[in-house]
């Protein structure tokens, strides 16, 4: 009798492994304001949109319940991500390192509890929202239209994840209805223009580590 457990896929191994670095590098990126055209948003909405289609694509090739401990998951680099910056703010600059470098690092790494716990939370419920949405409208349909379930799936889920950054993040600190106007703006703009052909490159991808890939 064999006891030996399954093999994990190819795929979820390397989705595992791009999800936790989008995870982490995102909030750095948020450090940036971009100018796209019109749309002004702050840069870590492109590790986001991969983040959600990362987790698209593993509940179409392994399941929701897969595409849910993903991101689960994904809260442990997160959060030791943060820790590891707290504990690194904390402690002292090398007396050889230039002040103006320290400055910025310290500016562009250093965040409020409201902002840590506001990404956070966001993160959760938006990654879980979007593997949901992303799901149901699968079963809805029955499996075709991959890249209208994942845009509209990605939308929604980047709506709620504004509102809920924003709101924990400002609210009170200063007017945040036209903040959070102009970013869901320009996050449903760009996860109806990026999502649709991301998430077919990135099942199509999974496909071919897992060697279900159609032959041509």
């Amino acid at each position: 009798m064999d006891t030996h457990p399954a093999a994990l896929p190819r795929s979820l191994f390397a989705f595992a492994i791009f999800y936790g670095g989008m995870v982490c590098i995102a909030g750095v990126l948020g450090n940036k304001q971009v100018a796209l055209g019109p749309l002004a948003v702050e840069a870590g909405i492109f590790a986001f949109l991969l983040l959600v289609v990362t987790s698209s694509a593993v509940a179409e090739l392994h399941g929701r319940a897969i595409a849910n401990r993903l991101v689960r998951i994904g809260f442990v680099p997160l959060i030791v991500s943060l820790l590891l910056s707290l504990l690194v703010l904390a402690l002292p600059a090398s007396a050889s390192m230039e002040p103006a470098r320290i400055d910025a690092f310290t500016l562009m790494m250093g965040a409020t509890p409201r902002i840590w716990l506001g990404g956070i939370v966001a993160y959760g419920v938006s990654q879980t929202l979007n593997v949901l949405i992303f799901s149901k409208l699968k079963g809805a349909e029955g499996g075709r239209l991959l890249w209208l379930r994942a845009a509209v799936a990605s939308a929604a889920s980047q709506v709620i994840d504004t509102l809920l950054f924003v709101a924990i993040a400002f609210l009170g600190v200063f007017p945040i209805g036209e903040l959070l106007l102009g970013q869901m703006i320009a996050k449903v703009t760009l996860s109806a223009l990026l999502v649709p052909p991301l998430i077919y490159l990135f099942v199509a991808w999974g496909r071919r580590l897992d060697g279900t890939a159609p032959r041509s």
